[in-house]
């Protein structure tokens, strides 16, 4: 098959700066395996434009670049019936889909972190497979499908799944650029009318080409076999992906220098393309250590003070005759500054078979209307026929039916469509606001963590409220808004003192939900408890884990609410209650302490590596 060349404006080797990109992707060019480029970086950088001039080296090397709509659908990526094909034929005729096309080239996916997961995995499963499976609308087959995989993404616009990222056999962070005389450079290119784009193309694909016969012959020895994997052991990565890819960069660079054998060197100037969105930094750098011996020191003496000071109190705690805890809080008020923030672990939350109107971008549901994204047709009456899917379900019988000149559509062959988009939830966070909390100022740290949530409900577009208990009641001091800097500003002002009435809390957020209920009756809740779960305040004079847990079988019944607990308890300590764990138990809730709610940071890639 042809492929016709259309030069774009800009040239691959003329394309100013980025030579970790280019280099990447020549090397994918030499050898397949490498496991295709995600390139990260913020709106401008030239992630988009240095894609489009490797087109021009790819068109000229004959193979296929695919490039992948946001929009697609499974249809469209797997292949289905040639409606003017059946037509004519009276039989089904199949249609080649994207993967099947991208079939010994390139697929190109734009903004990846914007594509809905099924999509995504879809992708990646052909692609592992190397053949498409096509068992739709009575056609079976199958097809080759290998393809090597290039997609770009802006962070700011949201997150790519760990599991995904670890599908690329290289990442690139591309910064922008701040010198003055690259800057005015490609400006100067970007003016420029002709450009003798053929001249530059031919010399790249020579290079490409002659890469692609020295790499049959490139050795790689034992001793840097060994040397791949201890780079890769001390990058402290998961699985295996790493030193392979690593193996195939390397060859492909020792055959991109034109050289025979493999050196440490190559493997050097290719592992942070294969490591950088693999590496987990476990420890601190040996030097950090030594500046932070002496500073750890006089730490370690203060918390050994304030850990007997804790002990007296901790040790004070008992339960009176009424099963209601007792123990010193702290009555004095204190307002806490807001600890540092950090990338919350995903929150995956089960699809209900509710139809509705939807926006947002945390979990999906079925939509009304023609909004969403076609999903599926079925026989099933809905308010949107799927006319795609109805002339592929009538096209096989037009020459039974005696069609001349118009499609004889039955009421039999009606399919209609089912869509699906994200929805946005009212996350409502309960915190609390007792003396306890104060102690060891965990608050900071707590503040820190609803400050990451915060975060995660603004890029997934919710509305937030909240709701702080302490001393002897409860109050909702945010009602439902999407305001997020609003709810900034409200967590910044919540102060700490008095004791824990967490049944109060619980009975203050039923009632929000009730009340929110009645005014939008289709909207999903996520409520966050974050408490350490001392509690010791009873309002109906029950002890009080019974009322706790009747309280919390009430809201369990709420099928519209999802349930989380963020247990703020120390757990270093002698005497450890695990209150928060019965609680999430009893609400049938997830249940997480601080620590375990971080999660790796694509952003935090992009902000602490620098090539």
């Amino acid at each position: 098959m042809p492929y016709l060349i259309e030069y774009n404006l800009i040239g691959f080797s003329s394309f100013v700066s980025q030579e970790t990109a280019k280099l990447a992707l020549i090397l994918n060019a030499i050898e397949p395996r490498c496991g295709g480029l995600l390139l990260i970086g913020k709106k401008g950088t030239g992630k988009s434009t240095l894609l489009k001039a490797f087109k021009n080296i790819v068109s000229f090397l004959k193979l296929p670049f695919i490039e992948v709509p946001l929009n697609v659908t499974e249809e469209a990526l797997l292949g289905g019936i040639d409606i003017e094909e059946t037509l004519k034929q009276g039989k089904r005729i199949y249609q080649r889909g994207l993967l099947s096309k991208a079939h010994g080239g390139f697929l190109v996916v734009e903004d990846i972190n914007l594509f809905p997961n099924d999509i995504l995995s879809l992708i990646f499963e052909v692609q592992s497979r190397g053949e498409n499976i096509v068992e739709r609308e009575g056609i079976t087959l199958k097809e080759p499908a290998n393809f090597v995989i290039l997609a770009t993404m802006n962070p700011e616009e949201g997150e790519l799944s760990s599991h995904f990222l670890d599908r690329f056999g290289m990442c690139v962070v591309m910064d922008d650029i701040k010198d003055k005389e690259k800057r005015k450079e490609i400006i100067k290119l970007n003016l420029q009318e002709f450009l003798d784009l053929k001249t530059e193309t031919e010399e790249s694909v020579k290079g490409i080409l002659r890469s692609k016969e020295l790499i049959k012959e490139v050795k790689l020895s034992d001793e840097i076999e060994d040397y791949i994997i201890e780079l890769v052991l001390k990058s402290a990565v998961s699985g295996h992906r790493a030193d392979i890819f690593l193996r195939y960069a390397a060859k492909a660079y020792t055959a991109y220098l034109e050289e025979k054998e493999v050196k440490k060197e190559y493997v050097d100037e290719v592992a942070h393309l294969v490591l950088v969105h693999r590496k987990r930094l476990i420890k601190p750098p040996p030097y950090q250590q030594e500046e932070e011996k002496p500073q750890k020191e006089k730490e370690e003496s203060e918390k050994q003070n304030q850990e007997k000071k804790e002990t007296k109190q901790e040790s004070a705690l008992s339960l009176s005759s009424t099963g209601t805890i007792e123990k010193p809080s702290q009555e004095k008020e204190e307002v806490f500054p807001v600890g540092e923030g950090f990338k919350v672990k995903r929150i995956l939350l089960k699809k209900d078979r509710i139809i509705r109107e939807a926006l947002g971008r945390r979990t999906k549901t079925k939509v009304k209307g023609r909004g969403g994204r076609f999903v599926r047709s079925f026989i099933q009456e809905r308010e949107e026929v799927a006319i795609s899917a109805t002339i592929r379900a009538a096209s096989p019988f037009q020459i039974i039916r005696g069609r001349k000149d118009k499609l004889i559509i039955k009421e039999e062959d009606l399919r209609y469509k089912e869509k699906e988009r994200k929805m946005r939830h009212i996350v409502i966070f309960v915190v609390d606001g007792s003396g306890s909390m104060g102690v060891e100022q965990r608050m900071i740290q707590t503040k820190g963590a609803i400050l990451s949530l915060l975060m995660d409900c603004y890029q997934k577009r919710d509305k937030v409220a909240m709701i702080v208990f302490r001393k002897d009641k409860a109050e909702t001091v945010l009602p439902p808004t999407s305001s997020h800097e609003l709810a900034l500003k409200r967590l910044k002002e919540i102060p700490t003192g008095g004791k824990t009435p967490l049944s109060a809390g619980l009975i203050e957020t039923y009632n929000l939900i009730r009340r929110l209920k009645l005014k939008e009756p289709y909207s999903r809740f996520l409520v966050f408890l974050i408490t350490d779960g001392k509690a010791n305040v009873s309002l109906t004079g029950k002890p009080v884990f019974e009322e706790l847990k009747s309280l919390c079988t009430l809201l369990s019944g709420i099928l519209s609410a999802d349930f989380v607990v963020i247990d703020t308890e120390k757990k270093n300590k002698f005497i450890r209650m695990d209150i928060a764990f019965k609680v999430a138990e009893w609400l049938n809730a997830r249940y997480y302490l601080v620590e375990d709610l971080k999660a790796d940071n694509i952003l935090a890639i992009t902000k602490s590596y620098k090539f």
